[in-house]
């Protein structure tokens, strides 16, 4: 045994991937699907009959959860697409600052500061129109593949 310490330093994450794979066959209209590297909804999907050669194919329209973009892509539905782990947390909103940052109050009494008044214009303002009026405001963020956004907002009465 020698007496050295030894540190290391890690620059990885938990190892928890910000995909899977899911089969392309079997993703349907309102699920995620990952689009040239984006998040998306599934908002149409058509499935090819097989040709003379080759594998029944799908073609999937997509909005990007975050941008708002349509994207589309055409996948063999017999192959893996990547599916983005999405999830959706309500916070309860304390601040907002004059740059544009929010600050949420978290399930453990903690506050999260790190994210911005969302880019979409009716709901920037319903939110900034509600804070100022003095509602009590709960935020839905959504998150995939290390992304957040804030994407929807919830009245619940006076302060």
């Amino acid at each position: 045994m020698s007496d050295e310490e030894h540190h290391f330093e890690s620059k990885a994450d938990a190892g928890a991937s910000k995909t899977f794979p899911q089969q392309a066959g079997t993703i349907r209209k309102n699920g995620y699907i990952n689009i040239k590297n984006r998040p998306c909804k599934v908002v149409e999907v058509s499935t090819s009959k097989t040709g003379k050669h080759g594998h029944a194919k799908c073609n999937f329209v997509g909005i990007d959860i975050f941008t708002g973009k349509k994207l589309e892509d055409i996948v063999p539905s017999s192959h893996n697409c990547d599916v983005p782990h999405v999830t959706r947390t309500d916070y309860q909103l304390l601040d907002i600052t004059e740059d544009g940052f929010v600050s949420l109050l978290t399930d453990n009494g903690d506050t999260k500061d790190d994210l911005k008044l969302p880019t979409d214009e009716v709901l920037n303002k319903q939110i900034k129109d509600g804070f100022a009026e003095g509602k009590d405001l709960i935020v839905s963020v959504m998150s995939a593949m290390g992304e957040e956004q804030i994407n929807a907002l919830k009245d619940i009465g006076p302060k």
